[in-house]
């Protein structure tokens, strides 16, 4: 047998609790007890949650008011015992006044120690009667000792008495000690009791706590871990006290005491403790209070000691903890992976378990021979009943294997699926992946095996579905162990959890096992579904459990009860370990309850009964529960006579609704906001304290009676309290929690403890029921409680750290409370939308969970918001690979992605809210302005048929107006689809016992109409219950023998079915109330059906172009039409309002006719014969609320007027591309098209025909797509359907964006301008931050330039000046003949500057377009001088300035002598005369104009080099951009004259210089190795990052999901970035110091209600150029 009595303890290094024992006299300590409480700990608490992640916990055993709660002698020492054993850091806080204390009556005195004290004093004369009546001799301690009797406390009914007694029982026990002390000093007078051991007669409790704390333990387990504070006072008491207290102590001297209460302070303080300082770094701070001898120690005086106190006590904790190097929070962890940190919980978790083994099982012995034997291929089942020890054996096994192994290195993984976080088979399967790639990652090279096994955590994981990670463990199982690096891999708990948890495990594992694999799997004899999915796909038996399997397929271990004799033994030792024993008598009855119940937690649990019995106990039979269960309940039943029915009740409730178990604290706090608990902490008193709290005290107590029964496991990084076995659970679900009411409650409480709603809220009353004087009746009264637990934030704010602490406490209990206490509104919108949840989520690496839990469709009855879920959920799938590497970009991806839909959800804007809300709170940032017009939209769905066999592809796919689609497999299975939240199930019908395989899906209004293979056809009204009515012959003619072909379609009317079929002349018209089926002639094939309104009437399109109408009533032909090329009819189109009939043939042909006059024959209204005659009609598509009609062939789409029929639009294909399929949008504003192998739905804009948006199907090849009365469905070859929100197309479609990439940018106080290549220039209003104006042009803008005073706009068009005035927008000038390439304004806002490369550059006026001047040499990069005097540029490697008034060169900036050239310079608006001038050497020059003085500054180190490209310089001349070389980019700093590098992410697309010299913005493709690895298209996507100048600090980075042209900031701080497909974004900068910046951005994010380029101004150009020059 293993050794007995073991707890789950740990190592204090290992710990996330700084738990400290207050050690001082109560009766001295009261104010500086209370003063630590209230204003230390509180503070103390706060800062190592948010520093280091470590709760902390006072112990103060007298905490309570009330003395009878007061532990003894022993219950201290186990608590201080725990407290040194699991604090992380400090375990002891000394307090040690002026007065030593009393000494209590020991507990326990042994039986020859008791008897000599009763002989001597017999022998002196003092009377032993009391003596003798307060202690009891109990054989069954060790050894044998006389125990002292409790004290009976007071019946509720003599409460008036309760005082007195007290009083007189105080009496009698000072009396009785005083005899006790005074016998043992006579027993040490004669010599038969040593000095040593009559101490401990005299030791206060302070003194015995110190010395058990501190004596006798290893100095490694109290260095530095322990603080003393000593107080001595003088003249503590008044003259008066002291000459009484003199008086009292020669008194006693004269009874022979050894030892006074001086005398024994000061051995303490000047002997013990001095000896500790050195040997274990005992931190012990003295400090002396001389007091006045009159007044003596006054409470002022008090008081001031206990505020010092308490700043000491903080100051040297807080130093002790941070240096202790222990913290929950190790760099990074919060932003790795959250599957490595639950598997080194996991690791954690078996070794506590394995702790539990105390009985060796013969079991032990079959498991290792099953992982010795290499030619086992199949896995080993360990089963056995309810408490026979499975889960501990496993653990216990899972430790042993390396030794059992020696001669290789075995990859041991345990996983307990009933106690993960997250028991979903999709999350087991993610992290045995995980784990599995880890642990071989270092030994396998990835040539080895695929790309993907290299490392798991490289793909996103929220792209995984089930099969996926079933592939990928099966690989991994097959790839990655070996002879030298077997797997034994051990899955405890499948069983606890539902719906055949374990099938999805065992149908991912290859069979047979790998020879390098071994399977150990937990499951209860109960649960055999397991076994029986195992049993077909495994080979012969292998059965251990002496032959009675007959099953194949698996090796089995039956775990039955213990043998009795060995549960004797545990048990007797773990009473020896407490202490106690059993009589002879006793032990019989033992033997008979272990016969009945053989289990080692049945045997735990007697032994804290049978720990309770003395030898003269009066034990019967009934004595000893007989089971689990009834001993459990005999526990409970004892905890709450001990601690009070309310405490317990809600103590062992609260831990058995928990998720993931409690931490100590939040118990406490729990407790301490409980109304019921505390209730029965209100004293008797007229007014009670406001800050009542379950003393902690009294939590650590009914903790220490629980130890052996809970496990004290790390969950998310916090150690938590969790049942050592799921019977507790069941015990206390029955006994506490049988109503779901009472759950609710619990549930609500805990809600509000997680949420903080506990921790802000205002003091609140609690009504209690008290008799607050004798002779009084009960009486209601109110009290204002304020409970104060601990704050809950989602992430701890640390002023140390740039990145917080994630409250993963909060993060996993909070949502599964508030849906156990039915607040579904608090969980979907406080917690599923809010940008907190989400944040703390991402950075705890739990994103896939949160993308898991806003897909959630169990809780979808409950919500309102799924489509909101939905979305969000869809754009975290898409960033997935820049989260996991950057969780800070959340809220800068949701403030790019959500804005355009804002609109369409309302719901999302507190959403939106909030992310300004935190940018704000951190007071730095870089705010999104004006969301640019996205590419694409997020699906709001994305759902998978989970298909048998692989490569089945979609055969047919229909949906139905509400929402319904079905799919047709190849292999004939259908699959359905019922809607938004729902996910795609498969359809199962039968017929004479066999499933029928599907051939044909058609849908029509609410009914789907389905046709099998073996020519069975069944409607299915989609609206009401899944029933399926067959279409049958009522003449029995057999339907197969006339559609031998599929169906081809079929409408309805009310209760009439239409159906035609391919290649037959006849249409089936069934009555669905009567079952009757008609058939209809035609005189050729028929290709399309329509009827009217009120089902009388049915029009027949036919192959041979002819439209037949019958009278359904009469079943008569009524008329025939036919076209005039009689091509097959595709379409017919019915306009009953209006009498016509529309009909489209097959080459996209329009003929309308007038059938108005049912009896008569169709006239022809008119025929539109398109030229196109070779290309067949793919499909058609028509809206009646906008009247058009969309006509879809394979080389174009084709839109008609339907109001004149007339085509007024068509769409080509791409070059190289053909059609599938095209729809029309919900409002007719785009249509949806599929084109032949691409990937995406493109979508085009109707009223400019430009493809605004692509819509991803995750690189599936589309096969059709079903437009819903909401939504656009695609069905992907692979039966895969994405679903779009109508709206939300609209919402992107609609969005802003130029026909071409924006190439530049330029800026005005109330918006800007841009320009694309083409021959519109936008104009921007930053109210709205939608273009308002659009200025035309006769050829394609090439540049563009805003006078400083925002007056006049100049353009450069086809060697063509234009000038607009932009308030108007007129064309005031249009100048040919300039031969310009650049046009620049002067600062002063008058002339116009034209540059150009082959002829004369003209200075003009910019009002009337007179010529001033010309330059005759050509100025590369000119520039004007901020005087507007001179142009400026590069000629020849020289510098020159031209006057604006002559034209002549006048000054000129030449570097002849040392052979250089000028390669970039700039003008300073703020030192008019200067310019600063880079030379092709590196030298750094400034050249003053007016004197054409020169000066070199300093020379650029050669690894620097200027780019003129990038060359950029702020206005004062402090800060110049030099180049982006190298992924970084240089600055010079000029006003410090240094270099500064910024270290880039990737290589630098774009930079960008702030004129006022604050910051530069650049953009850049991230390189991380997670990206190289990544496959995410959105994660390579470029980043704009905002540094500040000053400091080189980040300001913050956006995410931009496009490419990027241009980049500009303005002087507002705001950054413009121009992208390749027209769209503009706008970047606000955030800085502590930029209140404008918050104004720039409430103008700019103004939202879009409808398109807005109906709303936009269009002006016209002069026709002909006003000017020409010469």
């Amino acid at each position: 047998m293993c050794s007995s009595g073991k707890q789950m303890g740990w190592s204090p290094l290992n710990s996330t609790c700084v738990k400290l024992y207050l050690c001082s006299n109560p009766d001295d300590s009261v104010v500086e007890r209370r003063a630590l409480r209230e204003n230390v700990f509180p503070k103390l608490i706060e800062h190592c949650r948010n520093t280091l992640g470590l709760e902390v916990r006072l112990i103060d055993p007298f905490e309570s008011s009330d003395p009878s709660r007061w532990p003894d002698e022993n219950t201290r020492q186990q608590l201080i015992t725990e407290c040194r054993k699991s604090s992380a850091g400090p375990f002891l806080l000394a307090l040690i006044g002026h007065q030593y204390g009393t000494a209590s009556l020991p507990p326990q005195v042994e039986v020859s120690e008791y008897q000599l004290l009763l002989q001597e004093s017999q022998r002196a004369g003092v009377s032993t009667q009391e003596l003798e009546r307060v202690y009891e001799r109990d054989e069954n301690t060790i050894p044998p000792s006389y125990m002292l009797r409790p004290s009976h406390t007071c019946c509720p009914q003599q409460a008036e008495v309760k005082d007195k007694e007290e009083i007189r029982m105080k009496a009698k026990k000072e009396e009785l000690r005083k005899m006790l002390q005074t016998t043992v000093s006579l027993c040490v007078h004669n010599g038969v009791m040593s000095p040593e051991r009559a101490c401990s007669y005299y030791r206060s409790g302070l003194d015995a706590d110190l010395r058990f704390a501190l004596a006798n333990s290893p100095d490694n387990d109290i260095t530095r871990r322990g603080l003393v504070y000593v107080h001595r006072v003088s003249n503590a008491k008044p003259e008066r006290q002291m000459k009484s207290q003199l008086q009292s102590e020669f008194a006693t001297s004269d009874l022979g005491a050894t030892h006074t209460d001086g005398q024994l302070l000061a051995e303490l303080c000047d002997n013990f403790l001095p000896s500790l300082i050195s040997s274990s770094q005992l931190l012990v701070y003295t400090t002396t209070t001389e007091c006045d001898r009159r007044l003596g120690y006054t409470t002022a005086r008090r008081q001031g000691y206990a505020e010092s106190l308490c700043q000491q006590v903080y100051t040297d904790l807080v130093g002790l903890i941070d240096s202790s190097g222990i913290s929950a929070y190790a760099e990074g962890s919060q932003l790795a992976d959250a599957l490595a940190r639950e598997q080194g919980e996991q690791e954690e978790l078996c070794d506590v378990l394995s702790r539990l083994y105390d009985i060796i099982r013969p079991e032990e012995k079959q498991v290792r021979a099953y992982v010795e034997q290499r030619e086992q291929l199949v896995p080993l089942v360990v089963t056995g009943g309810p408490c026979t020890g499975k889960t501990v054996l496993l653990a216990h096994c899972a430790q042993q294997i390396k030794s059992w192994l020696p001669d290789c290195d075995p990859v041991v993984i345990t996983y307990f699926c009933d106690l993960s976080i997250d028991p979903s088979p999709r999350h087991l399967l993610l992290s045995l992946c995980s784990q599995i790639g880890d642990r071989y990652h270092s030994e396998c090279g990835s040539e080895q095996y695929p790309r993907e096994l290299d490392n798991p955590s490289c793909s996103p994981t929220s792209n995984f579905c089930l099969s996926k990670l079933k592939e990928r463990l099966s690989s991994l199982l097959s790839f990655m162990p070996s002879t030298e690096r077997p797997l034994v891999l051990i899955l405890d708990g499948l069983d606890h959890i539902g719906n055949n948890f374990g099938l999805h495990i065992m149908e991912s594992l290859p069979s047979p096992l790998p020879p390098s694999v071994k399977l150990i799997l937990r499951v209860s004899s109960k649960w055999t579904q397991v076994l029986r999915d195992i049993t077909p796909q495994r080979g012969p038996l292998q059965c251990v459990s002496e032959g009675r399997e007959k099953e194949v397929g698996y090796v089995c271990v039956q775990l039955g009860l213990v043998d009795r004799k060995q549960c004797l033994e545990m048990l007797a030792s773990l009473l020896r370990n407490s202490g106690r024993r059993v009589t002879s008598g006793q032990q019989a009855l033992v033997n008979r309850a272990l016969t009945s119940c053989c289990l080692t937690l049945y045997a735990r649990l007697l032994h804290l009964h049978v720990s309770h019995w003395h030898s003269d106990s009066d034990v019967t039979e009934s004595s000893l529960p007989d089971g689990v269960h009834s001993s459990i309940s005999a526990l409970l039943d004892r905890l709450e006579q001990k601690h009070g029915v309310s405490i317990v009740a809600r103590a062992v409730a609260y831990l058995t609704l928990s998720r993931t178990g409690l931490t100590e604290t939040e118990l406490a706090d729990l407790l301490s906001s409980d109304r019921k608990v505390l209730t029965e902490y209100v004293q008797p008193v007229e007014s009670p304290p406001s800050n009542i709290r379950v003393p902690l005290i009294d939590v650590e107590r009914l903790l220490l009676d629980l130890r052996r029964f809970l496990i004290r496991r790390k969950v998310a990084g916090s150690h938590v309290l969790f049942w050592v076995s799921r019977h507790f659970k069941l015990v206390v679900a029955r006994r506490y929690l049988g109503t779901h009411e009472v759950r609710r409650e619990i549930h609500s409480a805990m809600a509000d403890y997680f949420s903080g709603g506990l921790s802000c809220e205002v003091a609140k009353p609690l009504l209690v029921k008290q008799k607050f004087a004798p002779n009084k009746d009960t009486d209601q009264m109110e009290i204002i409680i304020d409970r104060q637990p601990s704050s809950q934030p989602f992430v701890f704010a640390s002023s140390f750290r740039e990145v917080g602490r994630v409250n993963l406490r909060k993060v996993l209990e909070l949502p599964h409370h508030l849906q156990g206490s039915d607040k579904w509104e608090e969980l979907e919108h406080g917690l599923l939308m809010s940008m907190r949840f989400h944040q703390a989520m991402v950075q705890a690496g739990l994103l896939d969970d949160l993308v898991t839990m806003l897909e959630g469709e169990e809780w979808s009855p409950h919500f309102g918001l799924s489509r909101e879920r939905a979305v969000l959920a869809s754009i975290l799938k898409s960033y997935t690979c820049l989260l996991q590497s950057s969780p800070l970009q959340l809220p800068s991806v949701m403030e790019t992605s959500l804005p355009p839909y804002l609109e369409v959800f309302p719901a999302l804007k507190g959403y939106a809210k909030e992310i300004q809300q935190e940018t704000r709170k951190r007071g730095s940032g870089l705010e999104v302005a004006l969301c640019p017009a996205p590419s694409s939209v997020p699906s709001i769905q994305c759902l998978k048929c989970v298909a048998k066999t692989r490569d089945v592809s979609v055969r047919e796919a229909a949906g139905t107006e509400c929402g319904i689609v079905a799919e047709i497999m190849d292999d004939g299975m259908a699959w359905i689809w019922k809607g938004s939240g729902c996910d795609v199930v498969k359809l199962s019908l039968s017929c004479k016992q066999e499933e029928l395989k599907f051939a044909v899906v058609k849908s029509s209004c609410q009914f789907m109409l389905l046709s099998t293979q073996c020519n069975k056809i069944f409607l299915w009204d989609v609206t009401g219950p899944e029933m399926f009515l067959q279409v049958r012959d009522p003449l029995k003619i057999e339907l197969s023998q006339k559609t031998s072909n599929k169906v081809e379609g079929f409408v309805t009317n009310q209760k009439l079915l239409f159906i035609w079929w391919k290649d037959e002349t006849f249409v089936s018209v069934f009555d669905i109330s009567s079952e009757i089926l008609t058939h209809f002639q035609c005189q050729s094939c028929v290709t399309c059906v329509v009827c009217s309104s009120n089902g009388f009437y049915m029009y027949c399109g036919q192959m041979e172009g002819t439209v037949s109408i019958f009278d359904t009533n009469t079943s008569s032909l009524l008329a025939t039409c036919s076209n005039s090329n009689h091509n097959a009819i595709t379409s017919v189109i019915l306009c009953e309002e209006k009498g016509e009939m529309a009909c489209v043939d097959r080459t996209g042909s329009v003929t309308l006719w007038d059938v108005a006059a049912k009896g008569n024959s169709p006239r022809l209204v008119t025929e539109r014969v398109t030229e196109e005659k070779s290309n067949n009609v793919l499909n058609v598509d028509y809206s009646r609320e906008i009247d058009t009609l969309l006509v879809c062939q394979s080389h174009q789409v084709a839109l008609w007027d339907m109001c004149d029929w007339e085509q007024w639009d068509q769409f080509l294909a791409p070059q190289g591309r053909a059609f599938n399929q095209a729809v029309l949008s919900e409002d007719g504003h785009f249509f949806l098209a599929l084109l032949d192998t691409c990937p995406l739905v493109l979508v085009w804009k109707v009223s400019t025909g430009d493809c605004v948006l692509s819509l991803e199907i995750n690189k599936r090849q589309p096969h059709k797509l079903l437009k819903m009365a909401s939504d656009i469905v695609c069905v992907a070859d692979d039966g895969c359907l994405t679903v779009w929100d109508s709206g939300m197309i609209y919402a992107a479609g609609s969005a802003p964006k130029m026909g071409f990439g924006v190439t530049e940018v330029v800026v005005e106080r109330t918006g800007f301008y841009t320009s694309d290549g083409s021959e519109t220039v936008w104009r921007w209003r930053s109210e709205t931050g939608l273009p308002h104006a659009n200025f035309l042009h006769d050829g394609p803008v090439e540049k563009l330039c805003l006078s400083p005073d925002d007056i006049h706009l100049v353009t450069l068009s086809a060697g063509e000046i234009y000038v607009w005035q932009t308030e108007t927008g007129q064309n005031i000038l249009r100048i040919r003949g300039s031969r310009a390439s650049e046009v620049l304004i002067t600062p002063n806002s008058n002339f116009g500057v034209s540059i150009s490369e082959r002829g004369m550059s003209r200075v003009w006026k910019l009002a009337q377009g007179g010529i001033v001047c010309s330059i005759h040499p050509y100025l590369s990069d000119a520039q004007v001088t901020p005087e507007s005097t001179f142009l400026i540029g590069r000629r020849h490697g020289d510098l020159l300035a031209a006057s604006l008034w002559s034209g002549l060169i006048s000054k000129r900036f030449s570097c002849a002598e040392s052979s250089e050239h000028v390669v970039a310079f700039r003008t300073l608006s703020e030192h008019l005369d200067f310019v600063v001038v880079m030379a092709a050497s590196g030298a750094v020059y400034t050249w003053k104009l007016a004197e054409e003085t020169l000066c070199r500054h300093f020379q650029l180190p050669y690894r620097f080099h200027c780019q003129p490209q990038d060359f950029q310089m702020s206005s004062d001349g402090s800060y110049a951009l030099l180049s982006t070389d190298t992924e970084a980019i240089h600055l010079l700093d000029l006003s410090q004259v240094r270099l500064c590098s910024f270290k880039a992410e990737g290589p630098v697309i774009k930079a960008c210089l702030d004129q006022t010299g604050h910051y530069a913005a650049y953009i850049s493709c991230p390189t991380t190795t997670l990206e190289k690895n990544c496959a995410g298209y959105l994660h390579t996507r470029p980043v704009l990052r905002v540094l500040r100048l000053a400091d080189g600090e980040r300001i913050g980075s956006v995410c931009l999901t496009k490419n990027p042209l241009t980049l500009v900031m303005c002087e507002r701080h705001c950054v413009f970035v121009g992208f390749d497909d027209g769209s503009v974004g706008v970047y606000s900068i955030l800085d502590d110091n930029g209140e404008d910046l918050v104004r720039c951005r409430k103008k700019l994010n103004g939202q879009m209600k409808c398109c807005p380029f109906d709303r936009a101004f269009t002006w016209l150009p002069l026709a002909t150029p006003n000017i020409t020059w010469p």
